[in-house]
Parts: structure tokens; sequence; C-alpha cells
């Protein structure tokens, strides 16, 4: 995508997995942006203002999860069709740290949590994407044992991931967004 690329408007249908309400991309739309990786963007949802990180689907295209807030204020749930207006933006919102990465930067030295105050929030998002991209424990533990031995080395970024992948593992598999369905269970 280049730089000063218009707003991208959609009609798109709000699914389920699992216990949250996505929004997939149409391919129409998705093909507007990079294809690799996450997209910060700034946009409306029937007309709702939002930020978020849209997320590869690991097929070329994009997706967004839609937090319960928006839904209620938007009024839609999983099924629903919506118009989804967006535009790419250089402002990352901040990352939600899950705990156990949180508590190993508070108990780091004070050069980590320098370091993690100095990486944009982009870099965040990417450390925590790493973190989160595992359902099993035991790597989950390592990976953040991992991630504040990489900053204390000096690492901005985690290293050796597929930034195209869909890495949420109660969304995907194999690397690809499941398939959803548009109606909860």
């Amino acid at each position: 995508m280049t730089q000063g690329t218009s707003t991208i408007r959609c009609d798109a249908t709000l699914h389920a997995i699992d216990r949250w309400t996505i929004l997939r991309l149409p391919a129409t739309a998705s093909e507007k942006l990079p294809p690799r990786g996450q997209v910060a963007v700034h946009g409306t949802l029937n007309g709702h203002a939002f930020q978020t990180v849209l997320e590869p689907d690991g097929s070329g295209g994009h997706w967004m999860r839609v937090e319960g807030r928006l839904q209620r204020t938007a009024r839609v749930s999983a099924g629903d069709t919506v118009r989804v207006d967006i535009e790419p933006s250089q402002d990352w919102p901040e990352p939600t740290v899950p705990q156990d990465l949180k508590a190993a930067l508070t108990a780091a030295p004070q050069k980590i949590q320098d370091l993690w105050k100095d990486v944009t929030p982009m870099a965040r998002w990417e450390w925590v994407r790493w973190v989160n991209a595992t359902s099993n424990r035991d790597t989950r533990k390592r990976r953040v044992e991992v991630s504040i031995s990489k900053m204390s080395s000096g690492k901005r970024r985690p290293c050796c991931f597929n930034l195209a992948a869909c890495t949420d593992p109660d969304l995907s598999r194999n690397g690809r967004l499941l398939e959803a369905s548009s109606l909860r269970a």
C-alpha cells in the first residue's frame, strides 16, 4: 500500500470463532493493504469509530477481532453484515501485554524495562504476538524467558516467525485463520 491511500470501504459479515466475534475483510479490501504482517488502522464500523491492528489470516488477507464494546456500541453481533471504513495508520495503539510477560518485564533489570519503553508500539505488538502464538504452557513460559533474554542482549524485536501467518492459537491452525460460522454456537 502506498502513502496517501484513501479510505478502504467494504461490507463484511461478522463471524464467530470459539468465543470471539471477528470480521474478515473481503479480498477486494484486503488487497489494498500490505499482504504481510499486522496493519494498524483507524476507521468506523457502522459509523462507530475504532482503532485496531488488523491481523494476517495466513492466506494473504486480513481480519480483526470485534471487541464487545464495539459490538454493543454499534449494536451488532455474529451474523450481521456491517459497513467498514478503514485507513492504515502510522499510529499504533498499545498492545494488551499478557500478564506473564508483564510480570517478567516488571521483574527485569531497569535496562530491559527501558528498552521495552523505548521500542515502538509496533515492536511491542510483535513481542506480544510471539508470546501469545502458542497454547502450550511450557512453550509460552519459554518464550517469555527468551523475550527477556533477547531484550537483555539489546534485541528490539523477536526473531524468526512468519509475520504473514495467523498466530492466535484459539483462531488458527497451521498459520491460517479458521473458517468461521456466522452464528454463535
